[in-house]
């Protein structure tokens, strides 16, 4: 049984880094993000993440004192700063700054401010994968609980085809497309029937929201029924000790003890006990109003169009080209080999998490039990040839490090074969900025694949 709950742990381990916020993307926000604030970080060495930070612009004081209350006080210099708190091990002079730090909150709501008006005017976008534009709607939206509280905030996306089909994208969308030039970018479609931002919404709220509302309210359920009945067993058992002390005193004053000082004790235990039974009836009605979940803050931020890469027939660019087919085929080998291997394989291949397959390795005695996990991305070829990763997939890769495997099935129009390489991020790639894209030659692959 120990075996059991320890394999349950590391399967579970591998699932809830996939989801984390790592340190490596707070620094990548924040490096991107504090220049528009006007602050200019410097690495202090190169590849050692420690950055100098430098004074405070004036202009981030005002928002340092509102948000005072939640995140501390914002200092007027940063020497040196890290977001990986490994990294204070051997220099605990660091200001590890991370989400709910001072610095970096600051940052962050500066920043909100400053782009509100780009929000609202949008923007044009290039994909390498579409044949015909898309509308692109970004919102926001909360589930609270019953009391008010805030218990998880997510963006969202719906996209809107040019036939007026709709369908909820994850924000991670964003980063498979390019910014497109104002200057030679087409013409967005116009006149065109698609619906209006109230019948978006409402798509948003049917397809997304609703579900998001049953996770977390199956959550909090959960969550409430373990909180209540610790609440039920140690508020009870203060009541507990509090009577049979107060029976103790009573039994003295009825054997005839008149002391001031027993009636004064009785009268503690009284109040001691009224002020218990007062906390055990509000935290059960507090619990009971934490369990009433409610979808609350829709808000619409902007729109964007996606259109065509005006450069997806080059040949630089056309094999990066997505093949639905070939795709498709490759999508089918790995399942079978993974099948075969005795794993259980889910796909997400819809959620743009960087990765299409979560293949998972059952306990023997528990098959719900996984106790290895592979996230996988699958690359199919015709023949053998290059291998791209698209910007969230390669940024992916190089987040869940051996976790992530990239597996290429070569030849899928005649006689598949599977080809496995972990931790593909150490490869070597090479960007192709125009397309946010990665890629690395077939002979590089081929190599990592067989010493693999």
């Amino acid at each position: 049984k120990r075996e059991l709950n320890l394999s349950a742990i590391l399967g579970k381990s591998a699932e809830a880094k996939e989801r984390r916020l790592v340190p490596e993307v707070v620094e990548d926000f924040f490096l991107q993000a504090a220049p528009i604030t006007g602050i200019y970080p410097k690495e202090m060495q190169k590849d050692k993440h420690v950055f100098r930070v430098g004074r405070i612009p004036r202009t981030l004081w005002p928002v340092g004192e509102r948000l005072e209350g939640r995140f501390g006080k914002l200092g007027r210099e940063y020497k040196q700063v890290a977001f990986d708190k490994r990294f204070l091990t051997d220099d605990p002079t660091l200001e590890w700054v991370t989400p709910g730090h001072s610095l970096f909150e600051c940052v962050r709501e500066n920043v909100w401010e400053r782009v509100q008006n780009d929000l609202s005017r949008g923007t044009l976008f290039y994909d390498i994968n579409r044949i015909e534009p898309a509308r692109l709607d970004v919102f926001s939206a909360a589930i609270r609980d019953g009391r008010g509280n805030v218990l998880h905030r997510r963006l969202f996306i719906v996209e809107t085809g040019m036939t007026g089909a709709m369908t909820v994208r994850q924000p991670t969308l964003f980063l498979d497309l390019v910014s497109a030039s104002l200057s030679d970018a087409p013409r967005i479609p116009e006149n065109v029937n698609l619906p209006e931002l109230d019948r978006v919404e409402h798509i948003l709220v049917e397809g997304a929201l609703r579900p998001f509302l049953g996770e977390i309210a199956g959550q909090r359920e959960k969550e409430i029924a373990t909180i209540a009945s610790h609440v039920e067993i140690s508020l009870n058992a203060l009541i507990d000790r509090q009577n049979l002390h107060m029976a103790e005193l009573l039994e003295q004053q009825q054997k005839g003890d008149a002391t001031p000082l027993l009636a004064a004790n009785i009268k503690t235990t009284e109040d001691r006990l009224d002020e218990l039974n007062g906390r055990l009836e509000r935290r059960r009605e507090e619990l009971k109003q934490e369990r009433h979940c409610t979808i609350a803050d829709i808000r619409h931020h902007g729109r964007a169009w996606v259109l065509p890469h005006p450069e997806r027939t080059s040949p630089g660019i056309a094999p990066m080209v997505r093949d639905e087919e070939i795709e498709r085929l490759a999508i089918r080998a790995v399942i079978a080999y993974e099948e075969t291997r005795g794993w259980q394989v889910e796909s997400v291949e819809k959620e743009n998490r960087g990765f299409d397959l979560i293949s998972r390795k059952p306990h023997p005695e528990d098959p719900r039990t996984a106790i290895e996990v592979r996230f996988i991305e699958v690359k199919g070829r015709a023949a053998i040839g290059e291998i791209g990763l698209t910007s969230n997939e390669y940024k992916a890769a190089e987040r869940l490090k051996n976790d992530y495997w990239l597996y290429t099935v070569f030849n899928c129009g005649t006689q598949p074969k599977v080809l496995v390489v972990q931790n593909p991020a150490r490869l070597g790639w090479e960007p192709i900025v125009k397309i946010e894209h990665y890629v690395v030659s077939a002979q590089r692959f081929l190599e990592a694949a067989g010493n693999g």
